[in-house]
């Protein structure tokens, strides 16, 4: 139910791109997904591929959030609630579209609670995920053996990228389409030189030993996802020193400040973040379907 007097989201457009990067260089490692997008496709909905809506406040954007695959909002301090209550009005007569809400806590945790009766159950939610970044040099060695992957490691990587996926979300990829969209955008990450990974000869052939992927990016910002290092290499420091070398290319080649964010119970990574050099930069929270 919209509440009487409350504010209403809108669906932004291209006049509207320049408010827009205004709203979300106020935190560009908490909007790094959502100024990605806008640098490279504006605000037009036709070339974002979804709709971002927007929240009006006193001569300027209080909060957006954008409506595609993920749901992803973001809102200036002090008015998460009322954003979060103008999108899940939006959300709740558009339908759900998305597999994840995804975003700062302080607004997904209000949306999901005003669309959960409506969207709900959801098969996970993760309502506190520490938002970390770092702006300088890893504290840690790099492994040098992480490098970008190249085309012709493609089939090698994939099998990997599909263990990390299941793990990490508790479905597999390859449920949906038999897994062609997530081939295509593991194929995508490998040709923009986002895709990294150690990768040796084993006894059956190559093998990826660790893998992440820097699976979004601003001029600002960019965003390291899918950490991952195979399980008969864990507890030998390979995903800290692995991570190290992908700041360091990272910030090389994509981005001067790396960010990412991990689940709140995964004690072991958040020591080994630490120990790489990333401070906290917000709390995230994820809704899955």
């Amino acid at each position: 139910m919209t509440v009487l007097g409350a504010r209403a989201a809108r669906v932004l457009g291209a006049a509207d791109e320049r408010a827009v990067r205004q709203l979300l260089d106020t935190d560009p490692v908490a909007t790094c997904m959502l100024a990605g997008r806008v640098e490279t496709h504006g605000t037009d909905p036709a070339s974002l591929g979804a709709p971002l809506w927007g929240l009006d406040g006193d001569g300027r954007l209080d909060a957006v959030c954008l409506a595609g695959a993920n749901l992803i909002p973001f809102s200036r301090p002090g008015c998460e609630v009322e954003a979060a209550r103008a999108f899940a009005d939006r959300a709740r007569r558009a339908g759900r579209r998305c597999s994840t809400i995804v975003g700062q806590v302080a607004v997904v945790a209000p949306l999901w609670e005003r669309l959960e009766p409506h969207w709900g159950p959801a098969r996970d939610v993760r309502p506190r995920q520490p938002l970390l970044a770092i702006d300088g040099p890893p504290l840690v060695a790099a492994e040098p053996r992480v490098r970008p992957v190249r085309l012709g490691q493609l089939e090698t990587l994939l099998p990997a990228a599909v263990a990390m996926f299941t793990e990490e979300v508790g479905v597999s990829p390859l449920r949906v389409d038999g897994g062609a969209g997530y081939r295509a955008r593991v194929t995508e990450l490998v040709r923009a030189g986002q895709s990294l990974a150690w990768i040796e000869d084993g006894p059956g052939g190559p093998e990826v030993v660790f893998k992440a992927e820097v699976g979004a990016v601003s001029r600002a910002a960019c965003q390291v996802q899918g950490v991952w290092v195979a399980p008969q290499h864990r507890g030998r420091g390979i995903g800290q020193t692995g991570t190290a070398a992908v700041v360091e290319y990272a910030r090389r080649s994509i981005a001067p400040v790396v960010s990412l964010y991990v689940n709140d119970f995964n004690a072991p990574a958040r020591a080994a973040y630490q120990r790489v050099g990333f401070r906290d930069a917000g709390t995230y929270a994820s809704i899955l379907f």
